[in-house]
Parts: structure tokens; sequence; C-alpha cells
């Protein structure tokens, strides 16, 4: 799943590139992301609740910061029990797009280990836009009262 950040990336940059106007600003914005490194940041954090309340908590939340890519939670085995994906805009005025993946395994009765993965791409001036929305939603999926 991970391969597919790039991809995923390319063409929401390409997206971008596309409104700015000539024809070619999409073929080029997305090949200029192939050769851009990522800023990538992971989080762990465990929620009080179980991997049903957990799955549908993390996905009101990546919701309401961004574009779910998948409403349907994948399920990854017995030992991952769903995988969320969702497309956010970080960085200045939330211009960069940044793919945020979430994985949810059951800890024990009542209880989910969460690992928030965000994947920005990164040009000339850093804006930490990987990190900086992991932080984000980490923060909002920890804060209490909010499943």
């Amino acid at each position: 799943m991970v391969n597919d950040e790039d991809r995923i990336l390319a063409d929401a940059l390409g997206a971008a590139g596309a409104i700015g106007g000539g024809s070619g600003g999409r073929f080029g914005a997305r090949l200029a992301a192939r050769y851009l490194r990522k800023d990538v940041h992971e989080a762990a954090l465990t929620l009080e609740l179980p991997l049903d309340r957990a799955a549908t908590h993390v996905g009101v939340t990546l919701a309401r910061v961004g574009r779910l890519l998948d409403t349907t939670p994948d399920r990854g085995g017995p030992e991952v029990g769903s995988v969320l994906r969702a497309l956010v805009g970080g960085g200045f005025a939330g211009m960069n797009p940044v793919v945020v993946t979430v994985t949810l395994t059951p800890a024990g009765p009542g209880t989910t280990t969460v690992a928030v993965r965000g994947a920005a791409k990164e040009g000339l001036i850093k804006q930490h836009a990987g990190r900086k929305t992991t932080c984000l939603v980490s923060d909002l999926l920890a804060a209490p009262g909010t499943p």
C-alpha cells in the first residue's frame, strides 16, 4: 500500500497543475512529482475503543479533515484490523496534498492500537506537510470525547 502513495501524490499534484492553465500543466506536475522527495512521518497511539468503533471514529475524523480515498476499511488479516486512507491538504493554505494512512490493530478487548502515517512531496521550500498533518490527525484522534 505504501507504493500507492507516490501515485496518489503525483495524481493530486497533477490535478493542481491542470488548474494552472496550459495543456502541459497536469503532465509537468506529475513528472516533477516523481523527482521530489517525500516528507514522511509516523505516529502511534492507543484508543480505548473496540476495533469497529475505532474504525468509525477514524473514518469520521479523516472525512472531516480531508477526502477519504476508500470508503470501505481494508481488512488486513488478524494482525491488522483495518486500514483507512485519505488525501488531506497540508502546507501553505492546504495546497500541498498529503496522503494519510491509518492502520488499526486490535490490542485487546475494548482497545485498539492506531498507527498514523502521513506522506507529502517536498519542493525547494520545506513545509514538513507530512509531519504536521500526521500530528494534526493524531491529535484529533486522541482528543477525549470525540469517538
